[in-house]
This record gives C-alpha cells, sequence and structure tokens, in this order.
C-alpha cells in the first residue's frame, strides 16, 4: 500500500537575518518542494504551505505518497554497428555497456533498434523503480538548504566537537513528519524527529512535539507561543497597528511602511503591539528626521495626525507579552529619548550655519577620482542649469542658479552625516532658515526626484531645470569616462537618472530637444576640461609608439580623444532612447509601434506619445500594410543606390504614366502631410498617406527604377526619395512591415 499523506519539514536555527528571512523561507519551502515533486514525491493536485518565523523554516506539502511510481525508461545504449558484430552478435564494449545497466547477456534479444541521426542505434528498455520517501526527501532537503539565497554563510561546530558546518544560523533541530511518521533523513549534523521549540520565553511546554504533520501551525501556536506563518504573523501585526491607533483615538494612523512591517514581522514569533510616547518638545524637530530614526534604529511605528503631521506617541511591536507591559513600554520610551535628542542636537547645531557658507566646504568632497569633487560638480550642474533655463524663461536664471549652487550643501551637515536618506530634505528646512524663498527651498529637496519609479516629479520649474541639470550632470560625466552600466549592475544608477530625465521631458512637456540639453551638459565638461576617457579608442601604448616612429603622438592622441568624446556623446544619447524604449512597452506599445517611432530619434521627447498614438491609428487602416511594405522597399533601393540622391523630380524626365501619377499625387499629399505634421497634427500627417497606396502600387508594377539613362535613373531616385522623405516625417513606417 502506498497511501499518500500530508508532508511536514522544519529546520529549527538560531535567529535568522530578519531582512531575508521571507526570501529564505519561500526559497526553502519551494526548493523542496519543486525537488519532491521532479521525484514523482508529489500528486497533481499537492499544494505547498511555507512557514518562516525568526528561529524557524519550515514547509507543510500535502499528497505526498511513500514511494513514487516506477518508470519505463528507454536508453540508448551505441550504435548498432559497434554494439553487434557482422553476425548479429552481441561485442564486449556491449556487454560491458549492460553489464553496467546490471542486466546480461539475455538482454541482448530484447534490444531496441531505432534510427539515431544517420546511424542506427540500440536503446535498451528497462523499469526505474520508484524513490522511497526517504531517498527522495533527503536528496530534496540537501537541495533546498544548498540553494538558499544566502550571501554568507557561518562555519559552526558540531556537538561532537571534530566536525564542522556551514549554514545561515547554527541549526539545533529537524523535523520530519509524514502524516505522524517520522521520515529519516538528515541535515547539518541533525537527524530528523518530531520534536521543535517554541517562543524562548512564553511558550508553555519545551520541546514542543508534534503529533503529525497537518498540527504544525496550530501546535506550535498553543504550546509554543508562536505563529509559525509569516503571513499570518504579518496580519496579525497589522490588525494589532491599527487596534492600538483607533484606542489612542484622535484618527491617529500609523505609517505605512511595508519594508519595515516585513522586517518587525521576521523579528518577533508571537507580536504585541504596544503604545509608547516621547516629549512634545522634540516634535520641533523636521518629522523625517524622527521617523527616519524611529523607523531606521528602533524599528518603530510612528503615528500620524488625520492631516499626516507626526504626533508624539508611537507604536512597539514586542515579542513578549508580559500582564504588566508598563516596563517594556518604559524601557522602549527611554531608548528613544538619546536617538531623538541626537536628532535636536544635529538640527539645532546645522541651523548655526547658513547653506551659504557651506559651499566652499563641498570642494573637500570627493565626488569621483576623475570627475573632481563636489564642489566642481556643482560648479558644472550650476552651469548647465543655467543654459537650461536660458531655453526654457530667462526669468528663471536667477534662482536656478542660487538652488543648483546650493543644492548639495546639506552633504556636508550633521544631520545628513548621520541620516544620508535626509538629503535633499534637510537642504529644503535650512534653506528656509536661511530665509531662501519657497521656490528654491523646495528646488534643493525636488532636484533628487524622480528618486524611484513611481515618484513624483519636482513641484516647480526652478526643481524640474535643477534636477534635470543633476542628472545630465552625472550622466555626461560618467559615460565621458567609460563608467557604463554593466548587466545587473548600475552603482550609479545611470538607468534612473535617464529615465528621470525621460519623465522630465515628457511630463512636464517642455519644450527642450533632447540634443539640446545633452549638448549644454556636455559643452559645460569641455568647459571645465574635464578628460574624456579616451582609452578604449587608442591605448597610451599605441600613442607611445607612434611618438616613438615619429607619427606624431599629441596629434594622435587629440584626434583620439575626439573620436572617444563622439562615441560617447553617441553611446549616452542610444542609452536614454534604449530606456525611452523599455519604459514605452512597459506602458503598452507594440515593439513595432516603438521601433517605427524611436527610428527617427524624435527629439521632443513629449512629441512621442502623440507620434505612437498616430502610428497606432495608421497601422489600422486597410491601406497601411501595403504602404508599410512599399516604405521598406523603397528603403532599401535608396540604400543601394550609387552616390547621393538628391530629393527633386524633375518634372520634364518624368516619362511613365505610373510615375507622373505618382509625382502628381504627391504634390497633393505631400503638402497636406507636411502641414498637419508642423502643426502637431501626426494622426492626420499619417491617414494623408493613404492616398499614396494606388499611385505606388502602380508606380512599382509599371516602372523600372534602375534604368538604363542615367538621368532617367536618377529622377526616378529622386522621386522615390521624395516619397520616402514624406512617408517618414512621423515616424519609420518601414518598422511596420510584416
Amino acid at each position: 500500500m502506498n497511501a499518500s499523506q500530508n508532508l511536514l519539514v522544519e529546520l529549527f536555527v538560531e535567529e535568522l537575518p530578519p531582512k531575508a528571512l521571507k526570501k529564505l523561507g519561500d526559497a526553502f519551502a519551494g526548493v523542496l518542494f519543486e525537488q519532491l515533486k521532479a521525484q514523482g514525491l508529489t500528486a497533481g493536485d499537492s499544494a505547498l504551505t511555507a512557514f518562516a518565523s525568526p528561529r524557524r523554516l519550515a514547509a507543510h506539502v500535502t499528497v505526498v505518497v511513500a514511494q513514487a511510481a516506477d518508470k519505463a525508461v528507454s536508453q540508448k545504449l551505441m550504435p548498432v554497428a559497434v554494439g553487434l558484430d557482422a553476425s548479429g552478435n552481441a561485442t564486449p564494449a556491449l556487454l560491458k555497456k549492460l553489464q553496467a545497466l546490471g542486466a546480461d547477456a539475455s538482454a541482448v534479444a530484447g534490444l531496441k533498434r531505432a534510427p539515431d541521426g544517420k546511424a542506427e542505434a540500440l536503446f535498451y528498455d528497462s523499469t526505474v523503480k520508484g524513490a522511497t520517501l526517504v531517498e527522495g526527501l533527503q536528496k530534496a532537503l540537501l537541495e533546498a538548504i544548498a540553494k538558499l539565497p544566502i550571501d554568507k554563510r557561518m562555519t559552526y561546530q558540531l556537538a561532537d566537537g571534530w566536525s564542522d558546518v556551514k549554514f545561515v544560523r547554527p541549526a539545533h533541530g529537524l523535523v520530519a513528519l509524514h502524516g505522524s511518521s517520522v521520515v529519516a533523513v538528515e541535515a547539518l549534523g541533525l537527524k530528523a524527529g518530531n520534536i521543535t521549540h517554541g517562543h524562548r520565553f512564553e511558550a508553555s511546554v519545551d520541546p514542543v512535539v508534534l503529533k503529525d504533520a497537518d498540527s504544525y501551525a496550530a501546535t506550535l501556536q498553543k504550546d509554543g507561543a508562536v505563529i509559525a506563518s509569516f503571513a499570518a504573523r504579518k496580519a496579525e501585526i497589522v490588525k494589532q497597528l491599527a487596534a492600538a491607533a483607533t484606542k489612542v483615538g484622535g484618527g491617529v494612523k500609523a505609517i505605512e511602511d511595508d519594508a519595515l512591517l516585513d522586517e518587525v514581522t521576521a523579528l518577533v514569533e508571537r507580536p504585541n503591539v504596544l503604545v509608547c510616547e516621547f516629549e512634545k518638545e522634540f516634535l520641533g524637530v523636521p518629522q523625517e528626521c524622527l521617523i527616519l530614526t524611529m523607523k531606521a534604529n528602533q524599528k518603530y511605528f510612528p503615528l500620524l495626525d488625520a492631516s499626516g503631521k507626526l504626533t508624539n506617541k508611537f507604536l512597539v511591536v514586542s515579542n513578549i507579552s508580559p500582564t504588566d507591559a508598563s516596563a517594556v513600554i518604559g524601557g522602549n520610551e527611554r531608548v528613544v529619548r538619546p536617538r531623538l535628542a541626537d536628532a535636536k542636537f544635529f538640527f539645532d547645531q546645522d541651523r548655526k550655519k547658513t547653506l551659504a557658507s557651506r559651499v566652499e566646504g563641498l570642494g573637500k568632497v570627493v565626488y569621483h577620482n576623475k570627475l573632481g569633487t563636489q564642489g566642481e560638480r556643482t560648479q558644472r550642474v550650476r552651469a548647465i542649469a543655467e543654459a537650461i533655463a536660458n531655453r526654457i524663461d530667462v526669468g528663471l536664471v536667477e534662482k536656478v542658479q542660487r538652488a543648483a549652487e546650493l543644492a548639495k550643501t546639506d552633504l556636508v551637515t550633521d544631520m545628513v552625516g548621520e541620516f544620508p536618506e535626509l538629503q535633499g530634505t534637510m537642504g529644503r528646512y535650512y534653506a528656509l532658515n536661511d530665509g531662501l524663498s519657497a521656490d528654491v527651498a523646495d528646488a534643493i529637496e525636488d532636484h533628487y526626484k524622480p528618486r524611484f519609479a513611481g515618484d513624483e516629479l519636482p513641484r516647480n520649474s526652478v526643481g524640474v531645470v535643477v534636477a534635470l541639470a543633476d542628472k545630465l550632470e552625472t550622466l555626461v560625466g560618467m559615460f565621458g569616462i567609460g563608467n557604463l552600466p554593466t548587466g545587473d549592475k548600475d552603482p550609479f544608477a545611470l538607468r534612473r537618472h535617464a529615465l528621470g530625465v525621460i519623465r522630465i521631458l515628457v511630463e512636464k512637456d517642455l519644450s527642450l530637444d533632447l540634443s539640446a540639453v545633452l549638448n549644454a551638459a556636455w559643452d559645460v565638461y569641455e568647459d571645465e576640461t574635464i578628460q574624456i576617457a579616451w582609452a578604449k579608442t587608442q591605448s597610451e601604448k599605441d600613442i607611445k609608439t607612434q611618438q616613438e616612429s615619429g607619427k606624431g603622438g599629441v596629434v594622435a592622441y587629440g584626434h583620439s580623444r575626439r573620436k572617444a568624446e563622439e562615441n560617447a556623446r553617441a553611446a549616452l544619447a542610444d542609452f536614454i532612447y534604449d530606456r525611452l524604449a523599455g519604459s514605452l512597452r512597459e506602458q503598452g506599445y507594440s515593439a513595432q509601434e516603438v521601433d517605427a517611432v524611436l527610428a527617427l530619434k524624435p527629439q521632443r521627447l513629449g512629441d512621442v506619445a502623440k507620434r505612437l498614438a498616430a502610428v497606432r491609428a495608421f497601422a489600422a487602416l486597410p491601406e497601411a500594410p501595403a504602404l508599410a511594405a512599399a516604405n521598406k522597399r523603397v528603403g532599401n533601393i535608396l540604400k543601394k543606390a550609387e552616390g547621393t540622391v538628391e530629393v527633386a523630380v524633375k518634372p520634364e524626365l518624368l516619362q511613365e504614366a505610373a510615375e507622373k501619377s505618382l509625382a502628381e499625387a504627391l504634390k497633393t499629399v505631400g503638402p497636406k502631410a507636411e502641414a498637419a505634421f508642423a502643426s502637431g497634427d501626426y494622426a492626420a500627417s499619417l491617414q494623408a498617406l493613404a492616398a499614396l497606396k494606388a499611385p505606388v502600387d502602380a508606380f512599382f508594377d509599371g516602372v523600372m527604377v534602375n534604368a538604363e539613362d542615367p538621368a532617367l535613373k536618377a529622377n526616378r531616385l529622386g522621386l522615390l526619395a521624395t516619397l520616402h522623405q514624406a512617408m517618414n516625417r512621423v515616424a519609420d513606417l518601414s518598422k511596420l512591415a510584416t
């Protein structure tokens, strides 16, 4: 009898890293289940439940059999010519192979012949006995442990005093139950049993004896005072946080932070939410400082009032539930007080110096060893921002210059030195304290935006300009020295900066060409005489060789550097368009639509969405497939043409009726499409092209482009060039051809 029962596996360990606990729990259970499934020990309706608490990783799998079903296997042995001699008898090589598989010469008669490529091969059919649960679980358990996403593993000694093992934390217990029966597996020097341990302080029974696999969670909660499920524990914390906030009253609400919630869930085994408070005098410190220190250092949940303003109360998720919680509450209040006092001290000290007085200090902070200090970087950002402001609104220049000059000064304040996450935020508070205008203060905070996907953009025009300049300075500098992202490594967040530039240009619909803002940034770097990394084009060794041979190494240096800068400029533009393409595809546009529009490298990124909508509408026209195919054909003809093709038609050289008809159609359609394009009505511009289908089809059916007469050939190529130009103002329609 091979009855299926539910399986429970638990690894009991010392406290696991809280920020990694959820990932560890999911990985342990997931790999275990997949390995059991691969060995045929689960059923189609088997279900997995993962458990993870600070001191345990566990998995519950339903419908697990004691032994997998036997499997019929057909194994290729060798080519017939190798396995059988001319008389059809088995060769020594075949007999040796069969022996290795546990068969003898009697199996030769049962071998099958089947084609295998160009030759015929011998195949041996056998039945492989299904894995037992002990064998299968042992393999699955070791695999689950080996594949845990652990950056660093501890090496610790086992109880025998001689052996050692490596794991994320020392393991002290292993449970493996199939129904109520223990599965005899081993791991990390431990033998499986039915005994585990509960809460360090509040378990009513220790050790906790598990009756069977299905009673695991309930028994741990009842006897061990542990909520084993990560999801259930998290839900309980959310429930208690809401209840505690309601009890405080006044419409207060615990701050929402899913990462903090996950971390706290990974720190407690049976949560107990308590209300604490601190002195109201600390509320004079910017609430971002207080919230950050409470969340980051103490793992507390600050309480906000209905308007989002911080109150002097906060919630603590305790791991113990004493009858009298006053000592726990008092202890947490006592611990947080010095943290808040430090924040108040930093804030008070920082306000004794103006931001303007800190500008000089930026010259002592290294930004990058090839790009200078933060002071030098600030001057570049200021120059780029000034150039952009002059293009948008000269009335912004003075405020933009001031904001750019002071944007990084909070980096040398005590508060940001302690809490780097507050850069920009504290700059705004200190700017207001110095009496600067709200526009400048907001720009100092907002110039980092957007910080992440979905983040808001700067709230005013000054902030928009400085944010754009800051991101362009980073991109140009890093591309200039060849410090590009590779794979998943992007230490300077260049992908995020590129998306920030795109979002600002698109969503703010700025009247700026992408090439113009990029050139403004490149020009500033040239003015600052920053060395462009030209070594990829020509190494120093090559130049030295040229100098020694008298071939002009200095000239080669200058040429090589210019070439490298041209390459860097092109690479950065391509990088931004690549990020734009990815973003557009994520928004639901097809790859064909995106490729068609971005093939022209449109300079006004704010127009891209309108172009895409126009392309989508054009593609729905019945004439679209034929015109897209014709456009592709025209492009190929023009690419193969020798010399330069002029976009012009001489009417007196038009001979065939079809080419005259196409020329006349272009005279009518061309101006309409051009006028619509110039007015920004891209849909009308493309739809006007539908009238060209018939004359274009007739042209290719009845006209020989490569005529023997050079003048006729040149004129027909000019006609096609005119057609190509008219068809590809909004997008490269050849990209729509299938």
